[in-house]
């Protein structure tokens, strides 16, 4: 029996998962710590994620042939900046996805650059979360790190790089650092020289399911694995994610209602919105993707009952909110607790309740929330039906889609037919699609996923939806300068 390791290098764990390539054989996770040495700085030691890999990969096979292990492959968090020298050791912390410093740097990016050029030379804009604004940032503020510089990847990609010694990253990845073309799937000759990058720091670029090479012998004996373990390019989290939720071809769509939220459309030819509002990113089954991201979704409602309600039984404060009570209220919430990403780029933005009167209840203001973040996920939806794509259902996952009331609601606001996964694994089953895939023993990249439910749009609220998400859409344009003055 052949066996796949998938592995997801989260901000906070890495996850990994041994598979036969039909079932999950075993699930190990390693924590590690996140460094904040400023405020609004967010950071990681590499070391500490090979360290978690190692003894992950170890305890991972403990107890099954490891002679069969077959192939391996990463899916990780994006934009990640890590930077080797000339010795191949990483010069600094890796700045993170999440890290706040850049605002200088991206708006150098997006107002001298210019957005228009952006777009034309990467199909996206910058947002302080890229690595462009954070190599732009390296070589301003650490002027001696930048110049020790010879070898710039992604999180993962040091993963990879250390297992087999190839120095690679996937285009779903590439696409998240802001010197992709993405639409041609070369480097952009035109980035790297505002960014004062080397053609030779940069990766080879691969498909995320294609092999790019095998792990080093010693490394092999490091974890326990035999000869000949197929190394995969793997993917960015989001990627890597759609892949286990079979959310590939043209069309295809999942919502993840996490911490943070995230639209994910994929589609088999090019596609980039006319104000950059999405990112247009390539995808890990070789076509591309349309991806919205919402910096606040399932956190707004863990903050309002946490903070707010001083309550921990989400499910409670939902309990009394019935059917004929949706839509109706007059009570509006901006889930921008952290700025915005997606569609706005507005880091002033901030969380809003509008249409507060004496009469308005608890429970109408955990409605509001669960509504307003269900209309910012539809703006998001609206930017891509206007370049052309049809959505006609999405798979959902993450916590908040844990919540029946709450899926109710996002149907109708969406009107579409959202379908529940009967076993949400994320990153790191689509992993090991990649690994199985790039072995050669799969020829099928995704599988259909076992659904568990599916939750139809009722047309009453479909209707109510549609008038007051009208007037949702309002409130942000009115708030947008005030935003800057009140930050």
């Amino acid at each position: 029996m052949s066996l796949f390791i998938g592995a997801d290098l989260g901000t906070s764990a890495l996850k990994l998962m041994l598979s036969d390539g039909e079932k999950t054989l075993n699930v190990v996770s390693k924590t590690y710590e996140v460094s904040y040495p400023k405020d609004g700085w967010s950071e990681q030691s590499p070391q500490d994620w090979w360290e978690a890999f190692v003894s992950g990969v170890k305890s991972l096979i403990d107890g099954f042939d490891k002679s069969q292990v077959k192939a391996i492959a990463l899916a990780g968090q994006m934009h990640g900046l890590v930077a080797l020298d000339e010795k191949d050791e990483v010069i600094r912390p890796a700045i993170l996805w999440n890290d706040g410093r850049t605002g200088a740097e991206t708006a150098y990016l997006n107002e001298v650059i210019g957005q228009t050029k952006l777009s034309n030379y990467t199909a996206n804009v910058a947002f302080a979360g890229f690595t462009a604004p954070k190599i732009i940032w390296l070589k301003k503020n650490e002027p001696e790190n930048f110049k020790k510089i010879k070898k710039i990847m992604l999180p993962k990609d040091y993963l990879n790089y250390m297992l087999t010694g190839v120095y690679a990253t996937d285009y779903s990845d590439a696409s998240g650092t802001l010197l992709l073309d993405v639409r041609n799937k070369r480097w952009s000759k035109e980035m790297c020289e505002i960014c004062s990058v080397k053609d030779e720091w940069l990766p080879t670029l691969y498909e995320s399911y294609q092999k790019i090479g095998v792990v080093k012998k010693e490394i092999a004996s490091l974890l326990g694995l035999g000869d000949g373990v197929v190394v995969a390019a793997g993917a960015g989290d989001n990627a890597g994610a759609a892949i286990g939720t079979f959310t590939v071809g043209d069309g295809k769509c999942n919502i993840s209602l996490g911490t943070s939220g995230t639209i994910f459309i994929s589609s088999e030819r090019f596609g980039v919105d006319e104000s950059n509002s999405l990112h247009s990113f390539c995808h890990a089954d070789g076509g591309y993707h349309l991806m919205g991201c919402m910096l606040s979704a399932a956190s707004c409602n863990k903050w309002f009952c946490d903070e707010v309600l001083k309550s921990s039984d989400y499910a409670l404060e939902q309990a009394e909110i019935k059917d004929d009570e949706l839509g109706r209220s007059g009570v509006f919430f901006l889930p921008y607790l952290t700025g915005e990403r997606c569609p706005y780029n507005d880091i002033n933005a901030s969380g809003t309740f509008i249409g507060l009167r004496p009469s308005v209840t608890r429970k109408d203001m955990v409605l509001a929330v669960l509504e307003g973040v269900s209309f910012a996920i539809r703006d998001n939806i609206e930017v891509a039906k206007s370049i052309g794509v049809n959505i006609s259902e999405s798979t959902v996952c993450g916590g908040g889609a844990k919540s029946k009331l709450w899926l109710k609601i996002l149907s109708a606001v969406l009107n579409i037919p959202l379908k529940v996964p009967m076993v949400e694994e994320g990153p790191a089953l689509g992993a090991v699609r990649l690994a199985a895939f790039a072995s050669g023993e799969k020829t099928e990249l995704a599988q259909k996923i076992e659904v568990k439910e599916i939750v139809y749009p009722d047309g009453e609220l479909v209707r109510r939806y549609e008038e007051k998400y009208k007037k949702f859409r309002k409130i942000y344009p009115t708030m947008k300068n005030l935003f800057k003055e009140i930050k």
